[in-house]
């Protein structure tokens, strides 16, 4: 699949789309979608990034890295807006930002005006024809109430489209899915879920990023805990992963079009005091990853050589692991706790699972010692019989 937009993270500043806020750039776009295996059970929706293959050994990902067998969807992210038409374009680090940034002006009139919607439509689907896509993912994280109208218009005409050139062509139809908050206040802004729910096959549900170093006041708390923590009060309640899925299954999107995201990679802190427990006072975020170099956030094959030497901790209540060792502090996923996501997921009969993103696994098995992306594969094995 085609993805426009990035939605999700591996930036410098997040994107937090847990929180329901931004505090990096305003991230609406398109991915583009490969349907890898068809049939029933679950699907296993796997992002890549284009700018991982920009990054320095041993943490460049190309496509040759890609098992074509690991996941039921591959997703690329992501794609671009230009002159109302969706285009791809390599970038650099350089003018990542700069490109994300451009979103924000070119996603809000396309979708205002008609006629450049129209001609939006049409350029996606000769776009994803030309190139043999299956699909189009568009992650829509935007803050704006007037807007989510625009978004419910935009997804129904696309659905629209889909239909009609499946009915003019041999080939199977296009698939349309969206990545979405997981922030209560950004769900309640952004979509209206019903609408939604009769002209998307799924949804990716971006549910990571729930704590960082944006917080005020800055304290530690993990980046994808499943459940609330024992002293989580308020609003802190809604964020986890179990309170997310509940709330969008609530409002509306039925079950089984609820794919549940699990994070490759984790949010860190740089800690104030010798305090190290969940809500610790934090000075800052984490050391910049010596491969993804963002501060403040780590792939998981970069949490595997900082946890050599680190006190590790599971919270019990959130089911998910933290480390510390100095003064750093990290909350990420392991191969336990996304085991336990799966089996969550499948008990209450949600669509399956995404991973954001496969280029932040141990990809080439040299950092883990657990073999090839560890956490795609224990993900995989958890839920058992994918879409064939």
């Amino acid at each position: 699949m085609l993805g426009l937009g990035p939605a999700c993270p591996s930036l410098p500043l997040p994107l937090t789309p847990g929180r329901g806020f931004l505090q990096g750039p305003l991230a609406e776009g398109l991915v583009v979608l490969l349907l890898l295996q068809e049939g029933s059970a679950y699907k296993l929706v796997c992002y890549f990034t284009n700018w991982s293959q920009d990054r320095q050994e041993p943490g460049k990902f190309t496509l040759e890295s890609t098992d074509p067998f690991l996941c039921s969807h591959l997703i690329y992210s992501f794609a671009s807006i230009s002159n109302n038409k969706v285009i791809i374009k390599d970038k650099n680090e350089a003018k990542l930002y700069q490109a994300i940034n451009s979103l924000k002006t070119k996603f809000h009139p396309m979708v205002e005006s008609s006629s450049s919607t129209l001609k939006f439509v049409n350029s996606v689907i000769l776009f994803l024809r030309n190139h043999n896509f299956d699909g189009l993912d568009i992650s829509w994280i935007y803050p704006n109430v007037k807007d989510n109208t625009h978004f419910t218009v935009l997804i129904h005409k696309l659905a629209e489209a889909f239909q009609q050139d499946f009915v003019k062509s041999t080939k199977e139809r296009l698939l349309l899915t969206a990545g979405v908050s997981a922030g209560r206040q950004m769900i309640d802004n952004s979509y209206q879920i019903k609408e939604l729910a009769k002209d998307l096959d799924f949804i990716n549900l971006l549910s990571f990023d729930f704590h960082g170093s944006w917080e005020k006041p800055l304290v530690t708390g993990h980046n994808s805990p499943l459940r609330k923590g024992q002293l989580d009060r308020g609003t802190n309640s809604y964020y986890n992963v179990e309170y997310a899925v509940g709330y969008w299954i609530n409002k509306g999107m039925p079950a089984e079009k609820v794919v549940m995201g699990i994070p490759t990679y984790g949010r860190s802190f740089t800690l104030a005091s010798a305090e190290t427990a969940v809500g610790a006072p934090a000075s800052g975020p984490g050391a910049t990853g010596p491969i993804t170099k963002s501060s403040g956030f780590l792939a998981y094959y970069e949490i595997c050589r900082f946890l050599q030497g680190a006190k590790i901790t599971r919270l019990q209540d959130q089911q998910v692991p933290y480390a510390v060792k100095g003064n750093q502090w990290v909350g990420y996923d392991d191969v336990e706790s996304v085991e336990t996501k799966v089996q969550f997921l499948k008990n209450l009969n949600l669509g399956g699972a995404m991973i954001w993103s496969i280029d932040m696994d141990d990809f080439t098995g040299k950092f883990c010692s657990q073999g090839p992306y560890p956490l795609v594969q224990a993900v995989k094995r958890s839920l058992g019989s994918l879409e064939r």
